[in-house]
């Protein structure tokens, strides 16, 4: 019997079996993604590092979607404005992935980067490189968190009787559009103002 064209298993079907499972139950197993793609255990094991290999091949998948080419924008805070955004949309698209990703270390060098293109772009900009950290996770605690809150229902608050709360029934009303965009969008404004008072203030 001839070898089949198109190979049984590689990294780029586990990764997307892995992708689909976290999409869909919030976690994935080894195990789980043989038995989707019709395998054996080991014969996962001969193409990536563990779970934890999957979890970096997760990671680039999910962050192959962000724009770095935003860091060649001027200025640097409308760089690192667009960066967000695209970062939003990029786990906005697969947000239960979010908990897996931010408690594993980063260690998928297409990954670092991103962060290395970040850092050079604060550093540019006059941040003192105690700050550059700070500035990059304080931005990312606002993505991640915003990501999650697209994933949530676009009513959160549900008035039994609105005569015992009116004013946030009113307020409530009042949002146009996306709630969580518009939220998103305060929160960014609001960060990246402060950001620019702390570079004047160094």
């Amino acid at each position: 019997m001839g070898r089949p064209r198109t190979p049984l298993l590689d990294r780029e079907r586990i990764t997307t079996t892995a992708l689909r499972l976290v999409d869909d139950q919030g976690d994935f197993s080894v195990p789980q993604i043989a038995r989707a793609l019709g395998v054996q255990t080991a014969s996962v094991y001969h193409h990536v590092d563990g779970r934890d290999g999957i979890v970096e091949l997760l990671r680039e998948r999910v962050c192959d979607a962000i724009d770095d080419g935003a860091f060649a924008l001027a200025p640097w805070d409308a760089a690192m404005t667009a960066w967000a955004r695209s970062y939003r949309a990029a786990f906005a698209a697969h947000p239960r992935t979010i908990p897996l990703l931010t408690t594993s270390p980063v260690r998928a060098p297409k990954v670092l980067q991103q962060y290395e293109k970040a850092v050079v772009r604060l550093l540019d900009a006059g941040f003192p490189l105690a700050d550059v950290m700070p500035v990059i996770i304080g931005l990312e605690n606002l993505v991640l968190g915003s990501a999650l809150d697209m994933a949530a229902p676009e009513m959160m608050w549900e008035l039994t009787d609105e005569t015992a709360t009116p004013h946030l029934a009113d307020a409530l009303a009042a949002v146009a559009g996306s709630r969580a965009d518009a939220a998103f969008e305060l929160a960014l404004a609001g960060y990246m103002a402060h950001c620019r008072k702390l570079l004047d203030s160094r």
